[in-house]
C-alpha cells in the first residue's frame, strides 16, 4: 500500500500548487520576501512606523460553503473569507499586510479549488495585502466527496499611537454605518433551516428578491471596507471607534468598540432593511429579535466619529459607491445598546 492507496494523492497536491502558484504572486506587495513553497512565508515591516503594533485575525466562512458545494459555484467563498478576516483587522486601525489560508479536503479537485483561491486572491489584492502562503490538507474520510472547509488568517499593522481600542470613543460620538452587500458570511445555518424546512429550492425566485434566485442571492459575497476606511482615516476623518458587523449582529459587535462606562443608543427607523431579511424574516417567521441577533440587518460595518464629521464622511463613503447612514450616538451606560429588540 502507499499514500495514494489510502486517498491522498501527493502528486495532485504538488500539481495544485504549481497551478495557482500565478494568482498568488499577483497579490505579492512591497514587504513580501521570497516566494510560495518553503515552510513559512516572510514579511518585512513597512518602513515609517516609530512603534508598529501588529494586528491579527482568523475566521472562516461557515456553513455559506454549504451552499457554495451544493451549487458548484466556489468563486464567491473565497471572497467572504478574506472579507471576514481583514473587516475584523481594520476595526483596530490597522492595514492589513498579509493573509494566509487554510483549505482542507477530503479529495482535492484542483478545478474547484483554483476557484477558491482566485477569490482569495483577488480580494486580496482588493485589500491591499499579499496572500503569502496556505496549507492544502486532503483527508479522505474526513470530508465527503466535493466537501471543503476554509480558514483564513490575516496580519496588519498599526501606529500605536493610532490603534484603536476603545479610550478615543467620546459619549455624543455619532454612529454611521456602511451597508452590507447582503447577509454577507453570518447566521447561514438558519438561512439553510428555512430554505430546507419550508421547501424552498436554490432556484427559486421570490419576488423580494428582485428575479434573483436564492442561492445567487446568499452567495453575495461580503463587502471589504479596508480601503475606503483606511483612505477616510488618511483624509482627515477622525474616527473614534470602528466595529465590523459579524455573528451576533449589531446587539452583540456594536458595544465592542466602545470605552468604559458607554453605551450605544440606535434609532432603527434610520435604514431601510434590504428585501433579503425581510424575506428571512417571513419565510421562516423569525422574530424581530431573532433577526436582529442573527443578521448583520443590511449594516456591514459601522464608525463612530465625532458630530461636526457627520457630512465629510458621508461625502467619502458615498464617492466610494458605498451607501451611509447615521443610525446612532454613544451615551452612558454599561456595554448595552438601546433601541434594538
Amino acid at each position: 500500500m502507499d499514500y495514494k492507496e489510502a486517498g491522498v494523492d501527493v502528486e495532485a497536491g504538488r500539481a495544485f500548487v504549481t497551478q495557482i502558484r500565478s494568482l498568488v504572486h499577483s497579490t505579492f506587495r512591497q514587504g513580501v520576501l521570497g516566494g510560495l513553497g518553503g515552510f513559512s512565508g516572510y514579511f518585512q515591516l513597512p518602513a515609517g512606523y516609530k512603534e508598529p503594533v501588529l494586528v491579527s485575525g482568523t475566521d472562516g466562512v461557515g456553513t455559506k460553503l454549504k451552499i457554495a458545494q451544493a451549487l458548484n459555484c466556489h468563486d464567491t467563498v473565497g471572497i467572504d473569507l478574506v472579507a471576514m478576516c481583514v473587516n475584523d483587522v481594520l476595526t483596530s486601525g490597522a492595514e492589513p499586510l498579509f493573509f494566509l489560508d487554510y483549505l482542507a479536503t477530503g479529495k482535492l479537485d484542483k478545478e474547484q479549488l483554483t476557484h477558491v483561491i482566485a477569490g482569495i486572491a483577488s480580494r486580496c489584492k482588493q485589500a491591499g495585502c499579499a496572500l503569502l502562503g496556505g496549507e492544502t490538507a486532503e483527508m479522505p474520510g474526513f470530508y465527503q466527496a466535493g466537501e471543503y472547509d476554509l480558514a483564513g488568517f490575516c496580519v496588519g499593522v498599526v501606529e500605536k499611537s493610532q490603534l484603536l481600542d476603545g479610550s478615543q470613543v467620546k459619549v455624543g460620538d455619532v454612529a454611521i454605518a456602511l451597508a452590507s452587500t447582503g447577509v454577507h458570511s453570518n447566521g447561514y445555518s438558519l438561512v439553510r433551516k428555512i430554505i430546507s424546512d419550508r421547501g424552498f429550492a436554490w432556484n427559486d425566485t421570490p419576488d423580494l428578491l428582485g428575479g434573483k434566485t436564492l442561492g445567487e442571492t446568499f452567495l453575495t459575497p461580503t463587502r471589504i471596507y479596508v480601503k475606503p476606511v483606511l483612505a477616510a482615516r488618511q483624509a482627515g476623518l477622525e474616527i473614534h471607534g470602528m466595529a465590523h458587523i459579524t455573528g451576533g449582529g449589531l446587539p452583540e459587535n456594536l458595544p465592542r468598540c466602545l470605552g468604559a462606562g458607554q453605551a450605544i443608543k440606535i434609532d432603527p427607523s434610520s435604514w431601510s432593511i434590504p428585501p433579503v431579511f425581510q424575506w428571512l424574516a417571513e419565510a421562516g417567521s423569525v422574530s424581530l429579535q431573532a433577526m436582529y441577533h442573527t443578521f448583520n440587518m443590511g449594516i456591514g460595518f459601522v464608525i463612530l466619529i465625532p458630530p461636526q464629521q457627520i457630512q465629510q464622511a458621508i461625502s467619502h463613503f458615498e464617492s466610494q459607491n458605498i451607501a451611509v447612514h447615521i443610525i446612532g450616538e454613544v451615551i452612558t451606560g454599561s456595554g448595552e445598546i438601546v433601541g434594538i429588540p
